[in-house]
């Protein structure tokens, strides 16, 4: 595989970008990583009034072309405190309740500032003790945050700090294996952040200007259907880099780069999607089109905001989205030369 040097900076942006907690709304810390790494290649960066940061590219002509990715992730918020000193939770985010049983979480306590670790269970969370215990349906009402403080009462919590409406983030428990893969959570959408930054070190690294201007928006409330609600009005198209679903009748996988043809917001514009399989045909990249019946992106957002634009979606497959993730460096590769392709920054990667 080429491109082993971008591919090892992907990886490692996607490291650092998974282990700094980031649930839809509460993205301050993640947002200020990502304008140092874009000032540090010397590029232009901004800020949405709602929080998202915008990465100028300066082209040869001035059609301003966006691509965007999301940094907000699944997560939690407290909704209550127990009697006995436990968080009930509401999730941030549509995800399964048996994705999150038994993960390691940390609470940020918005009163004080401080952060407390945890574990998400069910209220019923031993078969030694619980008639239901296996059978208890796993929903929000049925969960609660075990504080890994000395705590037995509501009083202990507030005590802490630590009250309605503090953000809860799950431990992201990143692996890079031998063979290739990554697995972790928030890969959807960090992952495709990290290609993106990737493809803004290429450009820099080749002195490269493309033909149009870019402005890349890392948004912050995408899990949620707002992200890129808000664009700067002078884009004229809009590329969501986020992830291909995998699996059922789909035919990507996380060795592919997914081009989304239509998802639950309906079909994405013909002629750029049409681009997109006319690059990675040329380029000979590994790809599929699928349709995601379960899915929406920032350019739905950006669309029904009324944005004035086309749109496509493209991203590596990522396996069981939404739990326990997993991609694949092959995948990250050929998002990687798509977006390269369809920016028309062609050219040797080493």
């Amino acid at each position: 595989m080429k491109g082993k040097k971008y591919i090892k900076y992907i990886v490692e942006m996607i490291e650092k970008l998974v282990n700094i907690p980031s649930p839809s709304g509460y993205c301050g810390q993640v947002l200020t990583f990502l304008e140092n790494e874009a000032k540090s290649m010397g590029y232009e960066t901004s800020y949405l009034n709602k929080g998202g940061l915008i990465v100028t590219v300066h082209g040869k002509s001035e059609e301003v072309t966006g691509m965007c990715a999301h940094v907000d992730t699944l997560g939690a918020m407290v909704r209550s405190v127990t009697a006995d000193g436990q968080l009930k939770i509401m999730p941030v985010g549509g995800y399964m309740m048996q994705t999150i049983e038994g993960e390691y979480c940390t609470i940020h306590a918005r009163r004080n500032g401080r952060t407390y670790t945890g574990t998400v269970l069910t209220t019923e969370p031993s078969v030694h003790v619980y008639d239901d215990a296996r059978t208890m349906e796993r929903k929000a009402a049925n969960m609660a945050v075990r504080i890994d403080e000395k705590v037995g009462s509501a009083e202990d919590v507030a005590a802490l700090g630590i009250g309605a409406g503090d953000y809860i983030s799950f431990a992201p428990r990143f692996v890079h294996t031998e063979s290739g893969f990554i697995k972790s959570r928030h890969l959807d959408d960090k992952a495709s952040a990290a290609v993106l930054f990737g493809v803004l070190k290429y450009l820099k690294d080749k002195k490269i200007v493309p033909e149009q201007t870019l402005k890349i928006l890392i948004t912050n409330y995408e899990e949620i259907g707002h992200g890129a609600s808000c664009i700067p009005s002078d884009i004229t198209r809009l590329l969501a880099v986020d992830m291909g679903a995998v699996g059922d009748d789909l035919t990507g996988s996380e060795y592919k780069v997914s081009i989304c043809a239509m998802d639950s917001s309906g079909p994405y514009d013909y002629e750029m999607t049409n681009t997109l399989i006319q690059i990675a045909e040329k380029k000979k990249l590994a790809y599929a089109v699928d349709v995601f019946p379960h899915y929406g992106s920032d350019v739905s957002a950006a669309l029904k905001g009324g944005s004035n634009i086309c749109g496509a979606l493209i991203g590596q497959g990522v396996h069981a989205s939404h739990g326990m993730e997993r991609t694949h460096e092959e995948g990250l590769y050929n998002t990687f030369e798509l977006i390269k392709g369809f920016i028309g920054a062609d050219g040797e990667t080493k």
